[in-house]
C-alpha cells in the first residue's frame, strides 16, 4: 500500500476536501483506505494524564525496586 498524506479542514457537511497535489498523486481507479486523524481532545489528554498519575501512586511498596530500572 502506498499513503498519501495531506491536512485538510472540516466543516458543518460530511465531506473532505483533498488538495489538487494530493489528488494528482492518487490512482484514476481503484480501491483506497482513508484513515481520517483529528487533533486530540483536550480533555481526552487530562484523562490519560490523570489515569497515569493515579496508576503511579497505587505501586506498591514492594514494587518500588523497579523504579530504579532504566
Amino acid at each position: 500500500m502506498r499513503a498519501v498524506e495531506f491536512t485538510t479542514e472540516l466543516g458543518p457537511e460530511p465531506v473532505l476536501a483533498i488538495p489538487l497535489e494530493a489528488a494528482a498523486q492518487l490512482p484514476k481507479a481503484g480501491k483506497a483506505r482513508i484513515i481520517v486523524l483529528t487533533a486530540e481532545d483536550c480533555d481526552d489528554a487530562k484523562w490519560r494524564l490523570a489515569a497515569y498519575e493515579q496508576f503511579m501512586r497505587d505501586d506498591s511498596p514492594e514494587d518500588a525496586i523497579y523504579d530504579t530500572y532504566r
